[in-house]
């Protein structure tokens, strides 16, 4: 949690921009088809890496973008695409459990302060440093789910292509609308539909009796589009949240309850700082084209995603775009 200080947060959505930025340069240049979902997994595992102070040649790029993208997109996979996944969790954690090692020898200097120098030089009540491979589960944990926002952000664009009035509103400068997009970007796409648990003790609530020892899982997509809370919840509107009330456990698209306490994602604001950079980028610099394409969400996936993962045509990318960000040439031309 101490990771997620504002200032924090606004580097590494920084740090972010630039990335996207260098990317569209490219794009605009080779006036190339681009699949935005993988586009996002390595604009995020650059990002996330220089953030967090994690050494990353640009040759070992393309190899650590795909062990983090399987960590979470073939997690809950069934057959090779799972067993990917389970090995290259097992890469992921020994790669940065190596820069740990160099860390405490010496041979490798890292930002002070930076996330992985707060875990590298962590020491528990014990006074003892984390052994060499909890200290990589650790630093994975804050690198793997910020790639993960990857599908967030192709739902960002999914949302933007299906609903134009949230494009223009959001290329017209429009922040405060924003911060609710991306909230209802969150709450009607799916991701995850639930996440697991096992009662450590019986316990009686609201009637239900849990034994002990038992698995439970908590419904993320059914509790967010459920009824009781939410009027027309099939309905994306991003409005929603002038209108109705909302708390830590009617807005669950990263867990349920406090972030200190729960199973609560501790990175959500993260998630939302990068979603809110994506969308900016998307509606306020790049023109792009949206070609024929199958954008059903396939549910049975998961995470679930669009089925063309969205593929855009870039026309042009302006550095000035931001600063004239109503102009209705910057954006999608057409679909």
């Amino acid at each position: 949690m101490s990771m997620m200080a504002p200032e924090a947060i606004q580097r590494l959505a920084d740090v972010a921009a630039d990335q996207w930025r260098a990317h569209a340069r490219r794009w605009a240049a080779a006036s190339e088809d681009v699949a935005l979902y993988a586009q996002a997994q390595e604009v995020l595992t650059r990002a996330v890496c220089a953030w967090a102070g994690v050494p990353l040649a640009e040759d070992e790029i393309p190899e650590r973008t795909r062990q983090l993208t399987a960590l979470f997109d073939g997690a809950g996979a069934v057959g090779p695409r799972h067993w990917r996944s389970r090995l290259a969790r097992k890469q992921a954690d020994a790669w940065i459990a190596r820069v740990v090692e160099q860390i405490r020898a010496g041979s490798l200097s890292v930002p002070e302060g930076s996330p992985v120098h707060a875990v590298a030089t962590h020491r528990g009540l014990d006074g003892e440093l984390l052994s060499p491979k909890v200290a990589a589960v650790e630093i994975n944990n804050v690198v793997r789910p910020t790639v993960a926002v990857s599908v967030y952000i192709t739902f960002v664009a999914h949302a933007l292509h299906v609903h134009p009035e949230s494009r223009r509103r959001i290329a017209a400068g429009d922040e405060a609308y924003l911060d609710r997009f991306v909230q209802e970007v969150r709450r009607f796409y799916p991701f995850f539909p639930a996440v697991a648990a096992r009662t450590c003790r019986a316990f009686a609530w609201q009637g239900y009796h849990f034994p002990a020892g038992v698995r439970v899982l908590l419904d993320l997509y059914g509790t967010n589009h459920d009824p009781r809370s939410w009027s027309s919840p099939e309905r994306f509107d991003p409005d929603r949240f002038l209108r109705e009330q909302t708390d830590p456990y009617n807005v669950i698209p990263q867990g349920g309850g406090e972030h200190h306490e729960h199973h609560r994602c501790p990175g959500e604001w993260i998630a939302l700082e990068l979603m809110k950079g994506a969308a900016r980028f998307l509606t306020r610099e790049l023109r792009y084209d949206v070609p024929p394409q199958d954008l059903e969400i396939d549910h049975a996936r998961l995470p679930a995603l669009p089925r063309s993962q969205i593929v855009m045509r870039v026309i042009s990318w302006s550095a000035e775009a931001p600063a004239r960000a109503a102009s209705p040439e910057v954006g999608i031309s057409s679909s």
